[in-house]
């Protein structure tokens, strides 16, 4: 009896990734498979490895959105490795494994961020400086358990800084999408809060659970259904169309979509972000030497000893008036001719007279 090849399967932490590339969450991913949302929820973890039929129909779900590129979930996912290679792959530089990251991400994110704020310039720059300060912490970021979803996590975070209204680029509104449907839903996205704006693209747009969802967005489970909840009902009062978990996945994957949005090349976000390591680097170089220099003045110029301050003035009483000088005596006047008559070139010696 002949034992059937091993089925083709990507590593364990990659599966999870496939799966949101196909838009889906666990539980209609083990509707397809045939399997329960627990036996899902282990083959990503690496727990355990798919066999037999099911293993085979989980391999094609997986192939095939390798192949394709839904219009809201990370695409561009590597290829498949078999379980047991002839000769194990040459391992990658920290500049292919970033290219990598980015090629996988950045597409999907770019659409993601515009859902966020409806800016498309904003979602571009969210997604460059996120990866921007993925390429400056690449050692922590490369060893991470999900860096896509680190990534993620920052440019969610800087797509929804509150700074950013006081920025004069975004004080003036982008043009609206052409299509009305989808400028209402857009308007409905925005009129949410940020907490809810985000919870909502994770877990209807992006396809996370409820608990990757609360822990992506820093609150606990029963915050995060609240917020989606809330988001939800918002939606469903202003497009009553949305009030369908299932068709809000679909409209928002169509407005994602819609818009075409092109990130930059990774050498061009690997470069920015060494020019701005630089500059930063420079810049606090430079504080610190102008913070030396003040210091040392400082002490060059300060006192070495303790100087009391000098004590106020205090009136003096008993004083009598100051009296202006008056006419000179006729002893005077006769001695200050004598003294005018007597000036000659060089001082005389004075004798005394006895008397």
């Amino acid at each position: 009896m002949t034992q059937s090849p091993a089925t083709p399967l990507p590593p364990p932490e990659e599966r999870r990734r496939l799966r949101e590339a196909g838009s889906l969450t666990q539980a209609q991913l083990a509707e397809r498979a045939g399997v329960t949302r627990e036996t899902v929820r282990a083959w990503e973890s690496g727990r355990t490895n798919p066999r037999g039929r099911k293993g085979e129909a989980y391999a094609k779900l997986l192939s095939a959105w390798v192949q394709e590129e839904p219009p809201l979930a990370e695409v561009t996912a590597p290829q498949f490795h078999e379980e047991l290679p002839a000769e194990s792959p040459a391992p990658l530089t920290p500049t292919q494994a970033f290219d990598a990251l980015y090629a996988f991400c950045a597409p999907a994110l770019v659409r993601q961020a515009y859902l966020l704020t409806g800016r498309r310039e904003l979602a571009r720059e969210s997604v460059e400086r996120a990866f921007q300060l993925a390429w400056q912490r690449w050692p922590e970021v490369a060893v991470d358990r999900d860096p896509a979803g680190w990534v993620r996590a920052t440019a969610y975070e800087y797509a929804l800084s509150p700074w950013h209204r006081f920025r004069p680029r975004y004080r003036s509104p982008e043009a609206p999408p052409a299509d009305a449907s989808d400028r209402a839903l857009l308007a409905a996205l925005l009129r949410l809060p940020p907490p809810q704006r985000r919870t909502l693209v994770l877990y209807d747009g992006v396809g996370l659970d409820l608990p990757e969802t609360a822990a992506e967005t820093e609150a606990s489970t029963p915050a995060a259904a609240g917020r989606l909840m809330n988001a939800r009902e918002a939606i469903a009062a202003h497009l009553p169309d949305l009030s369908d978990p299932t068709e809000l996945h679909r409209r928002l994957a169509e407005l994602a979509a819609t818009e075409r949005l092109r990130a930059a090349k990774p050498p061009v976000v690997r470069t920015g972000s060494e020019r701005r390591a630089r500059f930063w680097t420079r810049a606090a170089i430079a504080f610190t030497v102008a913070l030396i220099g003040t210091t040392a003045m400082t002490l060059r110029t300060a006192p070495t000893h303790y100087e009391p301050p000098i004590a106020p003035g205090a009136e003096i009483q008993g004083v009598p008036p100051r009296v202006a000088q008056g006419a000179l005596s006729e002893a005077e006047r006769q001695l200050r001719e004598k003294l005018r008559g007597a000036m000659t070139s060089r001082p005389e010696r004075l004798a005394p007279l006895s008397r």
